[in-house]
C-alpha cells in the first residue's frame, strides 16, 4: 500500500469518527435540553423555599408556609408552560412574532400584569366554591388549600406533557372542590357556582369560535375577495384596528385595571368607545402610508395586520397576568393568611411576595417549557396568518367582556383555543362551499374522492379531540387528585 493510499484511508476514517462525534454531540444536546429546563426549574423552586424561610423563619408555621411557597412556585412554572401559549400562539403561528420575541413580550407583560394589576382580593376559598364555615379548623383549611394547590399544579403539568392547553383557573377550582369535599362532604360545595363553570366549558369556546369566525368572514367579504384589495383595506383596516383597540381598552379597564380604579361595565364600554374612535382616526393616515406601493394580492394584506396582532398579544398577556395569576396563587395566599393570623373566614389580599412568585414563575415556565404549547396552538391546530390570528385575539377580548356582562366564569384558555378552532372550522366550511359552487359551475368536473376530502381538512382532528377531552376532565381530575392528596396530607399531619 502506497503512502498516499494510507493517508487517504486514514483521513476517511477520521472523517467518519468526526461525523460520529458530531452526531453524538447533537444527540446529547437534544437529550440534555429537557434536563437543563428541569434543573433550572428545580433551582427556582428551591430559591423560592429559601426566600419563604427567610421571610417567615421566626413564625411557628414556617414549614407549612415554605411548602406552600414551593407548591406555588411549581404551579407558576406550569402556568407559564401551558396557559401563556394561548396568548402568544396565534401571533407566532402567523409569523408576526418569532418564538424568542413572543417569549420576551409575554414574560414582560405577564409579569407587569401580575405585579401592577394583579393584587386581587380573593375570597377565602377560591371563587366561592366551598363555604368557609364548613371547615372544621384552621389546620383543615390549610391542608385543603395545600392539596388544591399541588393537585392543580400536577394536573397542568400532565396536560402540558401530553400537549393539551387547559385552564389553570378551572384546575384550581377543581382542586379546591375536591379538597373541600374530602374535608367537609358534598354539602360544602356551592353546586350553583359549579354549574356555571360547567356551562362555561361549552359556552366560552363556542362563543369565542363564533366571534372569530364572524370577523374572518367579514375580512374575507370586505377585503380579501374585493377586486381592489388595497383600496378596501384602506377603508376597513382602520375600522378593524379601532374595534380591536376599543375592545382591549374596555377589557383592560374592566378586568386588568380594576384593582387600580373602580370601573363598572358601562364606564368600561364608554372608555372603549372613546379609545376605539380615536384609534380609528389615527389609523386612517397610518394605513394609507403603509399601503403605498403594495401589490393587489392577499400577501400584501398581512403587512397591515402585523403590528395590531403583536400589540393584541401583549395586551392579552397583561390581562392574563392580572387575572389568572391571582387565581392560581390564591390558595398560596390563603395558606399564608391562615397561618399568620388564624383567620380563614374573611377576604384577604395577595401579598406582594406571593405575586412575585407568580410573575417570575410564569416567566421561567414560559421560557423553559412554553414553546411546545405555543407551536401547538399557533400552527398545529390549523394554519394561521395575521388576519386569522387577529380574529382570534379580538374574539378572546370580546368574549371575555360578553361573559363578564352575563356573569359567566369563563376561561381565557377555552376562549382563545375555541377561537382558533372557530377560524379553522370556518375555513373548512368556506373551502367546501367554494368547491361546491365550482362543481355547480362546471357540471363535468369529477367529484373529489372521500379520502382526498379528508386529507383537505384544515383542522387537525387529533388535536381537537385531545384538547376537548382535557377540558372536560380538568375539574373532575383535579378534584379527585386533590381529595386523595388531602387525605394523605391530613393522615401525615394527624
Amino acid at each position: 500500500m502506497s503512502n498516499n493510499d494510507f493517508q487517504a484511508r486514514h483521513l476517511e476514517t477520521l472523517d467518519r469518527d468526526l461525523g460520529r462525534m458530531s452526531t453524538l454531540e447533537q444527540a446529547t444536546a437534544y437529550v440534555g435540553r429537557p434536563l437543563v429546563g428541569m434543573g433550572l426549574s428545580f433551582i427556582f423552586v428551591v430559591v423560592t423555599g429559601l426566600v419563604a424561610t427567610l421571610l417567615f423563619g421566626g413564625s411557628g408555621n414556617t414549614l407549612i408556609i415554605v411548602l406552600a411557597a414551593v407548591f406555588g412556585a411549581y404551579m407558576a412554572l406550569n402556568i407559564g408552560a401551558n396557559d401563556v401559549a394561548n396568548n402568544m400562539g396565534p401571533a407566532v403561528g402567523a409569523n408576526a412574532l418569532t418564538m424568542g420575541g413572543a417569549i420576551a413580550i409575554a414574560a414582560v407583560f405577564e409579569s407587569a400584569g401580575a405585579l401592577i394589576a394583579g393584587g386581587d382580593v380573593v375570597s377565602t376559598i377560591a371563587k366561592g366554591i366551598i363555604a368557609p364555615s364548613t371547615m372544621a379548623s384552621v389546620d383543615v383549611f390549610i391542608w385543603a388549600m395545600m392539596a388544591a394547590l399541588l393537585s392543580s399544579a400536577l394536573w397542568v403539568n400532565l396536560a402540558t406533557w401530553i400537549g393539551a392547553p387547559v385552564s389553570t383557573t378551572h384546575s384550581v377550582v377543581g382542586g379546591v372542590m375536591g379538597a373541600g369535599i374530602a374535608a367537609a362532604g358534598f354539602g360544602a360545595v356551592s353546586w350553583g357556582q359549579m354549574g356555571l363553570i360547567a356551562a362555561s366549558w361549552v359556552i366560552s369556546p363556542l362563543l369565542g369560535g363564533l366571534i372569530a369566525a364572524g370577523f374572518l368572514w367579514f375580512i374575507k367579504a370586505r377585503i380579501v375577495y374585493r377586486d381592489d384589495k388595497i383600496a378596501s383595506a384602506r377603508v376597513w383596516v382602520p375600522v378593524l384596528v379601532g374595534v380591536m383597540a376599543g375592545t382591549f381598552a374596555s377589557y383592560l379597564a374592566m378586568k386588568g385595571l380594576k384593582h387600580l380604579i373602580k370601573v363598572d361595565l358601562p364606564l368600561a364600554l364608554t372608555i372603549g368607545l372613546a379609545v376605539g374612535v380615536l384609534t380609528w382616526l389615527i389609523m386612517i393616515p397610518v394605513t394609507r402610508r403603509q399601503s403605498r406601493g403594495l401589490e393587489n394580492r392577499n400577501k400584501s394584506l398581512k403587512v397591515l395586520f402585523g403590528i395590531p396582532l403583536i400589540v393584541s398579544a401583549a395586551l392579552l398577556s397583561f390581562a392574563h397576568g392580572a387575572n389568572d395569576v391571582a387565581n392560581a396563587v390564591g390558595p398560596l395566599a390563603a395558606i399564608v393568611q391562615a397561618s399568620a393570623t388564624g383567620d380563614f373566614t374573611h377576604s384577604f389580599g395577595i401579598p406582594v411576595w406571593v405575586m412575585l412568585i407568580g410573575a417570575f414563575g410564569i416567566s421561567f415556565g414560559l421560557f423553559l417549557f412554553g414553546p411546545r404549547l405555543i407551536r401547538i396552538v399557533g400552527s398545529q391546530i390549523t394554519k394561521l396568518n395575521p388576519m386569522r390570528a387577529y380574529c382570534v385575539a379580538l374574539s378572546a377580548a370580546i368574549t371575555v367582556i360578553v361573559a363578564s356582562w352575563l356573569g359567566l366564569p369563563v376561561s381565557s384558555t377555552h376562549i382563545a383555543v375555541g377561537a382558533v378552532f372557530g377560524v379553522g372550522f370556518f375555513r373548512e366550511w368556506h373551502s367546501e362551499r367554494r368547491m361546491r359552487a365550482l362543481r355547480m359551475s362546471i357540471p363535468d368536473r369529477p367529484a373529489v374522492a372521500a379520502e382526498e376530502r379528508r386529507r383537505r381538512k384544515l383542522v387537525r382532528r387529533s388535536h381537537f379531540m385531545t384538547i376537548v377531552a382535557a377540558w372536560v376532565i380538568t375539574v373532575p381530575a383535579a378534584a379527585l387528585l386533590s381529595a386523595v392528596l388531602f387525605i394523605g396530607i391530613s393522615w401525615i399531619a394527624g
